[in-house]
Formats: structure tokens, C-alpha cells, sequence
């Protein structure tokens, strides 16, 4: 029997959606799974520090772990009109977060670099303390006034208003107006040493789970829902119609654009170190 591939990703609705099917053995030919789940902050530390043979992390933290890792094309999180927010508890202006603190779920998130980004150029005297927290944390964090604002991700975007709390901005919105491509959020990435043949059977076992759950979306509720943290069903409809999208099947020509821009921007701004020209070949 083919031993199990070690993989780690977030128990959050889109990921339980597109690996339900291939988790089960319901993928014809596909190797078997062993999957742990963990917010994105443990598995991008996990990738570099070279665990597990494939995993979901932030698009960020890529130039760190790419001599160790292949980015597979597709499986991912990608999208328009999905990027995280910067919440706080009274309407506000950008300029409002100089010297504040801020809570964000990962200092190697795609989410953090989208902020960096977005702060240098709108809140000129910089913003004051980040604070890690795991993203289910910082809408109490900035309601009970522990934090001055949040950075948030996932389905924060739909019950923000549940927690009496305000979008300051949206650093999606800002990405796209300034660049005109999709947001890059999350990667699946799987171990170079697989070999190149494996790694192509990888990135087909997540395209074909991926239209298996769009196929039928019903065979992957029970899967979705044990894990959504006692997420309301509609919500946990709404965040997989926003974050399983054209570029969880492939990533295609704006895709990896997308991914080389953010990269090339935040290293531009010593955010992360540069890509090699191939760093981002597939096999």
C-alpha cells in the first residue's frame, strides 16, 4: 500500500471543500492522505522548517521555502473582491492607525504583505505594535479593545458586523485597483524531493478533487461543516463561493502574474527576499 502523503491545511470551509473528496480516497489513482489540520501562521512555519510533504500556506511566505518546495498550479486561493480588511471599532481613515496597534494572523501571511503594502503608502508615520494572533482571535481582540485594529482574513469578511466593528479598509480592493490582478492568498506547495513525476499526480489529484466538490457540493458538507468552527452553513456557502474560484482549478496567465507582483513589489520594498527567474516553475 502507498504510504500516506503528510499534509496540513486550515479547517476553514474552501480547503475542507476542495480536499473532501481526495481526503476520502474518492479520487481514482490519487495517494492517500494524511491530513492535519492548522491555522496558516503553524503551516507556514511548518514549510520552513521542511515538514510534511504538501501544504497550503500563504502566498507570502514563498520566497523563504521554494528551494525546499514546488508550487503546485492550482488548489489554492486566489480571487477578486476577497482580500482581507482592516477592522476597527469606530468608522475611521487610514492615517487613524499611526502609531496603533494592530493584530494580524501571521507576519508571513499574504494578508500581512498585502498591509505593508497598502500602509506604506497610506499611513505615511507607520502604524505602531503587530500583534500575531491565530485569525479567529482578532475580531474579540479589537471589540474588547485589547488591539487597536485587525487584520482579517476568511469569512471575517461576511460577520465583521456581528462584533459591532467597522472596515477601515480593504486591501484587496486596494490591490486591484493599483495593479488590476486577483488577490494571491494561499498556495499548495509539495515537496521538490517528490520528483517531478509525483508532483504532476499531485497537481492532478487537486484539480480533479476540486471539480469533484463542484460536481457535488453536497458530498462535501458533512466535511466542511465538522470542521467550520461552528460556522453559520450560509456562511460557510458564501466564504466557498468567494475563495474556490477559476484559479483553485488552475492558476493560469493572470494567476501567476498575480503571484510574481506581489512578490516582486514586496521584495522591491525589502518585505521578502527576491525570486529567482524559475522559483516558481512547477516541475
Amino acid at each position: 500500500m502507498t504510504e500516506p502523503l503528510k499534509i496540513a491545511y486550515s479547517p476553514c470551509p474552501n480547503d475542507t471543500f476542495v480536499f473532501d473528496a481526495w481526503a476520502h480516497g474518492r479520487v481514482p489513482g490519487a495517494p492517500p492522505l494524511d491530513v492535519t489540520f492548522a491555522d496558516i501562521d503553524i503551516t507556514n512555519g511548518m514549510a520552513e522548517r521542511g515538514e510534511f510533504d504538501v501544504l497550503k500556506v500563504s502566498y507570502a511566505v514563498l520566497p523563504w521555502v521554494l528551494d525546499q518546495y514546488a508550487l503546485l498550479p492550482c488548489g489554492g486561493a486566489l480571487g477578486r473582491g476577497c482580500g482581507p480588511l482592516v477592522l476597527t471599532r469606530e468608522p475611521g481613515r487610514a492615517a487613524d492607525l499611526a502609531g496603533r496597534t494592530v493584530a494580524v494572523p501571521s507576519e508571513r501571511s499574504t494578508a500581512y504583505l498585502l498591509f505593508r503594502l497598502w500602509a506604506a503608502t497610506e499611513v505615511p508615520d507607520g502604524v505602531g505594535q503587530i500583534q500575531v494572533l491565530p485569525f479567529h482571535e482578532i475580531m474579540p481582540a479589537v471589540r474588547d479593545g485589547k488591539v487597536d485594529a485587525g487584520l482579517v482574513i476568511h469569512e471575517a469578511r461576511f460577520t465583521y458586523r456581528d462584533y459591532g466593528l467597522h472596515s477601515l479598509a480593504d486591501m484587496g480592493e486596494h490591490w486591484e485597483l493599483t495593479t488590476g490582478l486577483p488577490i494571491p492568498l494561499g498556495a499548495i506547495i509539495a515537496k521538490r524531493s517528490l520528483g517531478t513525476e509525483r508532483l504532476r499526480a499531485l497537481a492532478d489529484a487537486a484539480r480533479t478533487s476540486v471539480r469533484m466538490a463542484w460536481d457535488d457540493p453536497e458530498a462535501s458538507r458533512p466535511y466542511v461543516l465538522a470542521h467550520a468552527q461552528e460556522m453559520d452553513p450560509a456562511v460557510a456557502d458564501q466564504h466557498i463561493g468567494l475563495y474556490v474560484n477559476e484559479f483553485t482549478a488552475g492558476l493560469g496567465e493572470d494567476g501567476y502574474a498575480a503571484v510574481r507582483g506581489l512578490l516582486t513589489r514586496a521584495a522591491a520594498e525589502g518585505l521578502v527576499p527576491p525570486l529567482g527567474p524559475d522559483a516558481l516553475e512547477f516541475a
